[in-house]
């Protein structure tokens, strides 16, 4: 046997472990992906259970959320729906899509509203959508209104030189608008909108917690409540968590109490599932960077907003 026999058959040998390592690690990659897959969320067991929904961040009324809800409200193995907030609200429009799709699942099942660390404004008008609020004593609540936000850089188009033309079929067509100040005229037609909103909000505060119109009046100009200070408002029912929930559930609403709580989600990416956070979450905390996102929603936010800013 020659050297040149000798290094084909290592070259072959080694070739093949080569091979085999990669077969190897594809099917470790394909178990992965199979765990993911039978791991994810927003299934659910076909037996009897409390369901739970989160409701985080800004409130949209997206696809998602609304679809969940209309899935609850069709399993009739979910026999109660914990509604879990913690937002700092959103779009009034979202808030509104929300809160008339608990009142529906409502008219089915009982729903309870369990506030977590904010659930002010949007987040105030999902919880009026239950049968019953709970929150923590430092939950931060109320916010009752209305507001319609948008940028003024007028001032920094005539340092830059910029002039915008507009050729527009009335006068308060796109207005308010960013490059100009805002006339009296456009202000004024801006705060009839907000008016309008607000006057909705105030109704769906005075017809779900059972007050005057002067009572809420009085509780809406803007401010936001503790919880120990909601109950006391009679905003919200009772101060407790999941637990306290679930007690009321049982013993209001003959919910059984061996019933399991089940979470309602949706499916997740199979990366996400597997290490607990997507590729973005990754890289946004590596460089400091982890509440971006939120940050981005709220600037992405249109319209009339039922929105708490900190």
């Amino acid at each position: 046997m020659t050297a040149s026999d000798i290094d084909h058959i290592i070259n072959h040998l080694s070739l093949k472990k080569s091979r085999r390592r990669w077969r190897w690690i594809a099917v470790a990659l394909g178990i992965v992906a199979l765990i993911a897959i039978f791991a994810r969320g927003g299934g659910h067991t076909p037996t009897d259970h409390i369901a739970r929904l989160r409701v985080n961040g800004m409130i949209t009324g997206d696809d998602v959320t609304m679809g969940l809800l209309k899935g609850i409200a069709e399993d009739e193995n979910a026999k109660a729906l914990i509604v879990r907030i913690d937002s700092p609200g959103g779009t009034t429009s979202g808030s509104e899509a929300i809160y008339d799709a608990l009142r529906d699942i409502s008219a089915k099942k009982p729903v309870v509203a369990v506030m977590d660390s904010v659930a002010a404004s949007g987040g105030y008008i999902t919880a009026l959508g239950t049968d019953r609020i709970f929150a923590r004593q430092n939950t931060i609540t109320g916010s009752i209104g209305v507001i319609f936000a948008y940028p003024e850089f007028s001032r920094l188009l005539e340092t830059v030189g910029v002039k915008m033309e507009e050729i527009k079929s009335a006068e308060l067509k796109a207005e308010p608008t960013p490059y100009k100040p805002t006339s009296e005229k456009a202000r004024a037609a801006a705060m009839v909108l907000v008016q309008d909103g607000f006057e909705w909000f105030k109704g769906l505060v005075a017809e779900r917690r059972n007050m005057t119109a002067d009572r809420v009046a009085v509780l809406a100009d803007g401010r936001i409540y503790s919880g120990r200070m909601a109950v006391k408002e009679g905003l919200i029912d009772a101060l407790g968590g999941e637990d306290e929930a679930i007690a009321w559930l049982v013993a209001e609403k003959n919910i059984t109490k061996e019933l399991k709580v089940e979470e309602w989600q949706p499916p997740k990416p199979w990366f996400e599932e597997t290490f607990g956070a997507s590729i973005s979450d990754i890289v946004l905390q590596s460089v400091g960077l982890p509440g971006l996102p939120e940050v981005s929603a709220r600037a992405r936010l249109d319209g009339m907003l039922a929105v708490w800013h900190p």
